[in-house]
């Protein structure tokens, strides 16, 4: 029996050793990809920022040259208010791209060459509107007609889509890697997960073949094992039922990157327990107690599965979180395609893929369309806005009653279009208006599966078509999203030089 108990010991140390190597690999090796990918991602969010104020900038500029050349043709006070609001607005934005282009190491910005062209071209309109006042109409035409104003457009247009491009192409490599780490961290976890799985096969046999020995040689330890076997079994037969509950419901409310290494790490902390548990069994002197025999046991064959268990599903939920930022980022990324939409035919064609939903609900759709203008739009991200926002109207009715969804499109002054998708669902609080269009974010009961992507998905899209959605509602009042969007699509895609 001491011979038995001594390579019961040696194995099982060397089984132990093994596995906690490979845990400490994969820790590490979760830890320094985490890292990677927090500074992938912080890299990503500086260079969108520099995009974004760079052009601003150049939206703000164009803007006072259009009110120049308008009030010059038409001496409508309307254009020299706008000129006056864009050029107040310029220093302010020159502020936001030099902070912004501090902030991050990839693009060398010249702000004062962009300083210098913007006072240039400022004291250029400024000029053309005193010989205006002056009533020197030829004298502002010909600075206008005069060559060093384009010339110093163009440079400023030439700088600041360099800028643009450059972020553009930085961003798609940034997003890259992105990729690259959360794949290498799925990987290592995986292939660590099945090298522990082989540990811990083996340790279970090792384990059961020194059981059996002890049975045979006590007629009380068999009895005792019997039963806690009949425990084991039970106790494992609630774990897998309460697995699959939590793989169900519980993975959803993360909002952080790191968490899955968080679980990782901190269940370092669980397997020194388990060891210390085993060592107990394996070490004892003389006969191991029932105590020790029942919590050797439990450590080899519920903490070690569990762990494996856990950093599963980390990986599987760090990849679903990188996933879903990609989703968003690359919203920004798709070539917008504007072209003529029938609204009215779109909506129907929606509506239809949820009608026996509807119908099931004993509810209806109602769609009224009253744009005087045809909308010229991009069609797939169109489809994307109203799909997400019809299948929310069916996955949160009010059981209590029959299923109310209308839509109704109306002009919203000359060149916007106002959209609004009504049902009398749940409802949001006030409190949560915002915080729904926020990632990884959601609001009241949380009784229905998602990752709180979809309206931040929504969001994203209509800002990317010019435009922007909010969102007004009561608990149990049903829910209002309007949607602002501009007629013509194509010229807030020139005016972003998209």
């Amino acid at each position: 029996m001491a011979i038995l108990n001594n390579t019961f010991a040696r194995s099982s140390l060397l089984m132990l050793l093994v596995g906690g190597v490979i845990m400490l690999g994969i820790v590490l090796s979760s830890f320094f990809l985490a890292q990677n990918t927090s500074n992938y991602f912080n890299d990503v969010t500086r260079l969108r920022a520099l995009r974004t104020t760079s052009a601003d900038l150049l939206l703000r500029v164009q803007a006072a040259e259009t009110a120049q050349r308008g009030y010059l043709i038409t001496r409508d006070a309307a254009f020299l208010k706008t000129f006056n609001d864009a050029r107040d607005a310029i220093p302010g934005q020159l502020d936001k791209v030099q902070r912004a282009g501090d902030a991050q190491t990839f693009v060398a910005v010249p702000m004062d060459e962009l300083r210098g062209l913007i006072k240039d071209k400022i004291s250029e309109m400024e000029s053309t509107f005193a010989r205006i006042n002056d009533g020197d109409i030829k004298g502002a035409v010909a600075i206008v007609r005069n060559d060093s104003g384009r010339l110093i457009m163009e440079r400023l247009s030439t700088i600041l889509n360099g800028i643009i491009g450059e972020m553009d192409t930085r961003l798609v490599r940034g997003i890259g890697e992105l990729r690259e780490a959360s794949d290498s961290l799925q990987w290592v976890s995986l292939g660590g997960g099945f090298v522990i799985l082989l540990v811990v096969g083996s340790a279970i046999a090792i384990v059961a073949q020194h059981v059996g020995a002890l049975q045979r040689s006590r007629q009380e330890v068999e009895l005792l094992n019997a039963g806690l076997e009949e425990r084991v079994d039970e106790r494992t037969e609630d774990l897998m039922r309460a697995n699959s509950e939590i793989q169900r419901y519980a993975y959803i409310v993360s909002h952080d990157l790191r968490a899955p290494l968080v679980n990782i790490m901190g269940f370092t902390s669980e397997l020194e327990t388990t060891m210390k548990d085993i060592q107990a069994y394996v070490l004892a002197e003389g006969m191991p107690g029932e105590d020790e025999i029942k919590q050797a046991r439990f450590a080899v064959e519920e903490d070690l599965p569990e762990a494996i268990s856990f950093i599963r599903s980390s990986t599987k939920k760090m990849d679903g979180l990188i996933n879903a930022i990609l989703k968003i980022s690359r919203d920004g990324r798709r070539e917008l395609k504007p072209e003529p939409i029938d609204l009215t035919d779109m909506l129907e064609t929606t509506a239809a893929t949820i009608n026996h939903q509807v119908v099931d609900a004993g509810g209806e759709v109602k769609i009224a369309v009253n744009a005087a203008r045809g909308l010229v739009s991009d069609r797939f991200s169109l489809e994307q806005v109203f799909g997400n926002l019809f299948d929310n109207a069916v996955k949160y009715r009010n059981p209590e009653k029959p299923l109310q969804l209308s839509v109704r499109a109306y002009p919203a002054g000359r060149s916007a279009l106002r959209i609004e998708v009504a049902d009398n669902g749940r409802g949001i609080a006030p409190e949560d208006h915002e915080r729904v269009f926020e990632l990884f974010r959601r609001s009241g009961l949380q009784d229905k599966a998602g990752e709180g992507i979809g309206l931040a998905h929504v969001r994203s899209l209509v800002r990317n078509l010019g435009g922007d959605i909010t969102v007004t509602s009561t608990l149990g009042g049903g829910s209002t999203f309007v949607i602002r969007l501009p007629v013509d699509l194509s010229q807030y895609v020139r005016s972003n030089g998209s």
